[in-house]
């Protein structure tokens, strides 16, 4: 039976800041200055005031553990040899939550409220994936 290779994200436009910052080991985030406050996923306008004034900054790499399962089945194919995973839902200390993955640290030490930090993972064709470990 033939492995099913992981995907690999496709940047566009509007995210590509973001990739380029992982590939230099730096956690890009847009913010808006007429919001007050970091957003994440990457858009082309503020959430709720719909501005245009998003800006690219560097962040700390810094957050907590919102909340996190710890799946001992594949969740698709691609994954079947890397169980358990441990998936996350991360608030970073700048303020805006990201789904993520866990590494370096054991499924029964996981805690919500856990201090992680940013790893920057090289996968295939040279892309760069954001993780967390405890900090």
């Amino acid at each position: 039976m033939a492995t099913i290779p992981k995907p690999i994200p496709v940047p566009t436009p509007v995210s590509q800041p973001f990739w380029d910052g992982l590939k230099e080991r730096k956690v890009m985030l847009q913010y808006s200055p007429s919001l007050g406050k970091y957003v994440f996923y990457p858009r082309n306008r503020s959430p709720l005031t719909l501005e245009d004034d998003l800006e690219w900054r560097e962040t700390s790499g810094m957050g907590t553990v919102y909340t996190y399962t710890v799946s001992g089945r594949a969740t698709a194919p691609p994954w079947e040899g890397s169980v358990p995973q441990m998936i996350a839902v991360v608030e970073l200390d700048e303020g805006p939550r990201m789904t993520t993955e866990l590494v370096h640290v054991e499924p029964e030490a996981i805690r919500i409220g856990m201090r992680v930090r940013a790893v920057f993972d090289e996968v295939e064709e040279g892309a760069v994936l954001l993780r967390f470990e405890p900090a």
